[in-house]
């Protein structure tokens, strides 16, 4: 008489589960043999184990819009209005923004308690430091210090879900600069970036448009155009765009016409 048994041995480790599988026939104690079932013998049987990899969390694409652009001598970071819930719009006014110091932007977008959690966590962060330090971080510092919470973050039970954009000025050298973060804590400079629906219809516009030496009002233009395109293309209103201008004296708010009606293609 045979009784089947299946073991399972199973492993967490960070946001992958790997599950090792073997299939062993076991009977009552005879020298620790196994019977083999198909050629009905007395014999050792070795555990066959195969190795399965899960991704124990799923990521979508959030019905948010972040847009940012290098020129000259600043940076402009766009996010849209809304804060959505599926397709139910909870607020119409929604900044997506923190700044981090007078020439450091941050803005976010994800999971609604993860980003605001996350985002000002980091802001306060950067305060203590320069309370501490009696000096500002740079937004090459910043990034990288963001990137680092969030590998720190991607290996823990409870990693956040977020997707940052930050740019600044460099008050030293006046360099403009614009981070690419996401999830997985990935980073990248880059001289134009998107973030949710906005990286499907604008990146080939900035790509096309943008050149390192555009002045900022033609940055504006060139958003102008971006945001133009996303009515166009998404059926969704995202309720208009916060704009802000980090220079080298400071961040401005940048008056944008949420209410400008474009004609679909």
């Amino acid at each position: 008489m045979d009784w089947p048994t299946e073991l399972f041995w199973t492993h967490h480790v960070s946001r992958r589960r790997i599950t090792r599988q073997a299939r062993v026939i076991v009977l009552p104690a005879q020298g620790g043999q196994l019977w083999h079932k198909q050629t009905g013998r007395w014999a050792f049987e070795s555990l066959q184990l195969s190795n399965k990899i899960h991704h124990t969390q799923t990521h979508t694409v959030i019905m948010e819009v972040l847009l940012g652009i290098t020129g000259k001598d600043f940076t402009l970071i766009g996010a849209s209005k809304a804060a959505m819930r599926g397709a139910t719009i909870l607020k119409a006014s929604d900044d997506k923004t923190r700044a981090l110091n007078k020439h450091t932007l941050l803005a976010f977008s994800g999971e609604a308690g993860d980003t605001v959690q996350f985002a000002e966590y980091i802001q306060r962060n950067a305060q203590l430091y320069s309370m501490r330090n009696e000096t500002e971080l740079s937004p090459s510092g910043l990034a990288h210090f963001v990137r680092g919470e969030l590998a720190t973050s991607l290996r823990s039970r409870n990693p956040y879900n977020v997707n940052l954009l930050m740019g600044g000025v460099d008050p030293i050298t006046g360099k403009p600069s614009l981070y690419w973060l996401d999830y997985l804590a990935s980073l990248a400079e880059v001289p134009y970036a998107a973030h949710g629906y906005a990286q499907y219809y604008c990146l080939s516009l900035l790509d096309k448009h943008h050149h390192p030496d555009i002045t900022l009002g033609q940055g504006i233009k060139l958003m102008t155009m971006c945001i133009d395109e996303l009515k166009r293309r998404l059926p969704i209103d995202f309720k208009g765009m916060v704009v802000k201008a980090i220079k080298a004296d400071g961040i401005v708010d940048i008056e944008f016409d949420d209410d400008r009606i474009v004609k679909s293609a």
